[in-house]
Formats: structure tokens, sequence, C-alpha cells
């Protein structure tokens, strides 16, 4: 089991969500369930069942008022009417009754601060070593970077609460230190996350890998948003405002997360809920509930939802051809190997495209377009599935695996290596993630290596300086990373060959960085109707582009993007930071 699920064992926790509204005066004035006979008058509570029920918990309905004064933060009294109307509401929006109380504490940032560094501190070395090889490997956290540190400050800045399984608790986090408050669109996720528990046993899902992670949570977080989505709806409508919903924003101040590592963990979030939205409206409740005896396999089957159930992703394996320098890291107390699915190769070749654009680089550089990713909607992102996580370079995945090398010095030295494995559903789908893998490299200051085949070099004095050797062999792509051309034989036997090609020749496997590998390229210009930028859509012969699955590329033009992309970046800054209701670690 990976480090994080390992310390955070099934723990579920809710990005914190910035919202806006108070607790409405007065009994609520919305209809009385079916089975009883008036509807309820100011102050008065409806008479409790002779059984418990569907939206009726520890002596509070769904719809009832209950007296509690949040703006001094809550009481015993007052948080427990608070989680039972609660559970009572998710319990109707859900349709699935609670089979006991999950205990509910409500907690300061700084002391969720506190409980997050003290689980990552207890990090092993060979944990925190491969976690470094596994970031490095996306070209993303540099060796100079602790990427335990890096995940540690996504997890503590950006969270709004958690329920753990391993004791059935549920812990809200408020930026008041004061009197710490409840936001109840937050509560009522945790309370969802507790019910899924006693219902489906979600902590019993493969938990190993990052693609592991993020395929399950693609009904775990996707049911839990859409339903969150439905209770807030049922806030602003039949219950008439009445949701504790501080006014104040429950987002840090000073959150500034990792964007990319943030954009890989957000896309069960994504993807998850409109699946589900899908399914539920299409054939109910219970056709959601059986999702959860067969989950998504893979991030795939959420980004491309005909896929599920249908396309099952292949096991790779990694054979050991090291030599006597070089071993494979044997991680205490974790997984010894890494896979980050189609969602996180896709935020792989995204990221370098928001890094440049942030920073006013070159546009020429950018591998995925930045639009790509995002749904537009009236006023902003699309509320359900804000996203996109679909692209020719990475659609066609079928499976990966990343194994970190080490030698004897590398816990001294932090000089380590990897080798990657990629299967495709076809040749061509290899062939098209190499072609972005290959401006990966050239973005990163990659250089052809002369005198061996399919090799590259990133100088030492650049972020990710070291020594790759990069071949397809039919759908596998094998990735093969070194501090030096010389260790990568040494990884990976037969890697890093001479070349022995016509100077000036280019073949498929020593394409130079950057250098696209289609004989033919027809070019469609297109507007963007969101934004009014221009973009260009290049095709092979015979492709087409539009739904999942097909090869979609699009090329930013400079025209027109300067102004879009200060709008859509503060879009999208905000709704990373704001949209999850919650995040699995």
């Amino acid at each position: 089991m990976r480090f994080r699920t390992a310390l955070f064992v099934g723990f579920v926790a809710a990005v914190a969500v910035a919202s806006v509204g108070t607790v409405a005066s007065g009994a609520a004035t919305v209809d009385a369930p079916s089975d009883q006979t008036s509807e309820p008058v100011a102050d008065e509570h409806l008479p409790d069942p002779e059984t418990d029920r569907l939206g009726w918990e520890n002596g509070v309905w769904y719809n009832e008022s209950i007296d509690v004064t949040p703006e001094d933060g809550l009481n015993e009294t007052e948080l427990d009417a608070v989680v039972a109307r609660g559970m009572a509401r998710v319990e109707y929006v859900r349709g699935l009754e609670f089979e006991e109380t999950p205990p509910v504490a409500v907690i300061s940032r700084d002391e969720f601060r506190e409980e997050a560094g003290s689980l990552y501190g207890n990090v092993t070395a060979s944990q925190r070593i491969a976690e470094n090889v596994y970031y490095e490997a996306l070209l993303m956290v540099d060796e100079s970077t602790d990427a335990v540190g890096v995940q540690e400050s996504n997890t503590a800045g950006g969270v709004g609460g958690y329920y753990d399984p391993a004791n059935g608790e549920i812990k809200i986090v408020s930026e008041n230190t004061t009197t710490p408050q409840m936001d109840e669109i937050t509560l009522s996720q945790e309370l969802f996350h507790a019910l899924q528990d006693q219902k489906f046993n979600i902590s019993s899902y493969p938990s190993e890998t990052t693609e592991n992670v993020n395929a399950r949570n693609g009904i775990i977080e996707g049911d839990g948003n859409y339903v969150d989505y439905l209770y807030q709806q049922s806030c602003e409508n039949e219950w008439e405002g009445e949701c504790i919903m501080p006014e104040e924003s429950s987002v840090p101040s000073d959150f500034d997360p990792h964007l990319g590592l943030y954009q890989i963990q957000l896309q069960p979030y994504s993807d998850g809920p409109a699946f589900v939205s899908d399914l539920h409206e299409q054939e109910g409740w219970e056709a959601v509930n059986e999702v959860y005896e067969n989950p998504p396999a893979s991030t795939e089957q959420m980004i491309h939802p005909d896929k599920y159930g249908e396309d099952t992703p292949t096991t790779v394996t990694v054979e050991d051809t090291s030599g006597e320098d070089w071993r494979p890291l044997d991680v205490e107390n974790g997984t010894d190997y890494e896979s980050f699915g189609e969602a996180g190769l896709y935020v792989t070749l995204w990221y370098p495209g928001y890094e440049i654009l942030s920073e006013g680089g070159d546009e020429d550089d950018i591998i995925i377009p930045y639009r790509n990713h995002l749904n537009p909607a009236a006023g902003g992102l699309d509320e359900q599935d804000p996203y996109n996580y679909d692209y020719r370079y990475t659609a066609g995945w079928d499976g990966d695996r990343l194994v970190p090398y080490v030698t004897d010095e590398s816990f001294e030295t932090n000089e380590t290596g990897y080798v990657y494995e990629l299967v495709w559903d076809s040749e061509n789908d290899a062939a098209e993630f190499l072609e972005g893998y290959q401006q990966l490299l050239d973005y990163r200051g990659a250089q052809p290596v002369p005198d061996n085949e399919s090799t590259y070099r990133i100088p030492d004095d650049a972020r990710f300086g070291d020594a790759f050797y990069v071949q397809q062999d039919g759908t596998t792509v094998t990735i093969v990373n070194a501090p030096t051309v010389e260790d990568l034989s040494a990884i990976r036997a037969g890697a890093a060959p001479p070349n022995e090609t016509t100077p000036g020749e280019t073949t498929t496997e020593g394409t130079t960085p950057g250098e696209t590998m289609t004989e033919k390229t027809t070019e469609e210009t297109m507007t963007d109707e969101a934004t009014g930028a221009t973009t260009t859509d290049e095709m092979t012969d015979g492709e087409t582009t539009g739904a999942s699955g097909t090869t979609e590329t699009t090329t930013e033009t400079s025209d027109g993007f300067g102004p879009g992309f200060g709008v859509l970046a503060a879009v999208f800054a905000a709704v990373s930071t704001a949209l999850v209701a919650s995040r699995r670690l």
C-alpha cells in the first residue's frame, strides 16, 4: 500500500469550499414527509416516527428548523442537532439509511495542519525517495524539491474536513480558530462517506497506486459530489436557504497548491459526478448502487464512460535486468511501484501549458492546449464536470507501471533512476503518446545524445537534469531514466544502444524531441465560443475530432489568447481550490 493510503487508510477529506450563506430564522416551510398528515408550523417540530425511516435521524426531520447559533461556534447540543439533521438530509437526498451515527468534531486549521504534519512526518526514508522518483518521472517535481512536502502542503492547506473509516470519525476543519464553525455542505459530504462505508465498505477498495485511488474515487467521490450538488440545490430551493454555510471563505488565503499534483487528484471529482448523474437520471439510484459491486477499474473508464465495464486495463510488469550497481527500490511499509493511468499522464502533458502561460512563456511550447482541460459554461466552468482529461496523446492508455531504481549511495546522494513501461491499445496510440512525451522532454531542455539511439540528455544545471532512453516496441513505450547515459544500460539492459543510423537520419524511435511523427496533416481553424480565441486542429488523414476516444489536437494561436487566458486562469484557480466537496488520499 502506498504511504499516503497506508497513513490515511481510507482517509476521506473535503477540500475547503468557499460558500456563502447564513442560517435562515424561523421554521422550515417545506412539505412534511409523505406519511405525515400536517405541515409544520412556526417553531413546531414534526412528530417522531414510530420506527426509524429515511429523512429522520436522532429526533430530527430533514426539513426541520433547529435552534443553533453557528456564528459563535457550535456547542455539543447544537452540533448534535446539526449532525442529526445533516444525516436525515443525506438520507432524503440519496435514498439510503444510516446504520449508526458517526462521531463529528469541528477543529481549527492549525489543529489539522498539526495532524497532517504528524502523519506525513512518519514517512520512511524509502517511502520518501520513492515519492520523489514518482513525481520527478512526471517532470513536475524536481530532485531539489521534497515531493512528500509538496503533498503535505496540498493537504494541510486545502482540506475542509475528513472521514476516517478506521475509527468512523468525522472532523470538519474551520478557518476560525477562536470559535470554529461548521459548513453544512462539507459536513454532508463526510456524512455521506460514512454512509458509503456502512453500506458498501469503500475502505476495502484497492489503494496501492494513484491510479487505483483515482479509479475507485470515480464512484466514491463521483457519488459524493453528486449528492452534494443535490443537497445544495435543496438548500437553495425546498429548504429555503436554511443551511449552515458561513459567509467567510473556508479556503485559506495563503493556500497555494501545486496545481499539477492537484489536478491529478481532482480527476475523479470532475468526471465522477457526471458519470453518476447520467446513470441516476437514466436508471435510478439502484443502478448507481450496483457500481459499488463493480467499481471503475481505471481513470480511463471515467474519462471515457463508454469503456466502463468494457475495457479492462492490462496489468503491466517490469522485468528487472539491472546490473550489480543498480536495483529496484525496496519500499518499507509501502508499494514499490506506481501507476498514474490516463488521468495522470494527461496532466503530465497538460501541466507545461499552465506553467508557460502563467509565466508568460512561449506558447509554441504548449503540448496540450490549456483550454482543452476546461469545460466552459455560462459564468465559468461546468458545475458538475469542470475539467476535461481527454486528449489524443493519452487516449488509448491500457496500463502503466513505474519502478524506482537506486544504488547503495542513493539515500545520501539522492541520485536515482526508474523504468516506466506504458501499454497502449494500438501501435498508433503508443506512437501518439511518444510524440507528446518527446515534446515534454523538449520543453524541459532535453537534447538527443548523438552516439546513442533513442537517448536524450537534460543538462545537469537544468531542473530535471538526467539521461533518458525512450523506446516504442509495438504497443509498449518504455522510458528509462538515470543520472548519466552510462547508467541507463546499468538500470535496463540494452537501453541507450550505440546509434547506427546515418547522421541526420530520423527514425521513429530516435525522433528529435518536439518533432512530430505524423507524415501529413490537415488544419482546420475553429473559434472558441467561450472566449473568442482561435484554435487550430491538426489531424492526420482520416482522423476526426470531438467525441471521446477520437484524435483531437488543438494548437493555441497567440492572437486573442492573452485576455482570455487571464479570465480563465482566475476561474481555474478558484475552481481548483473550491469546487471539490471531498478528496480521498
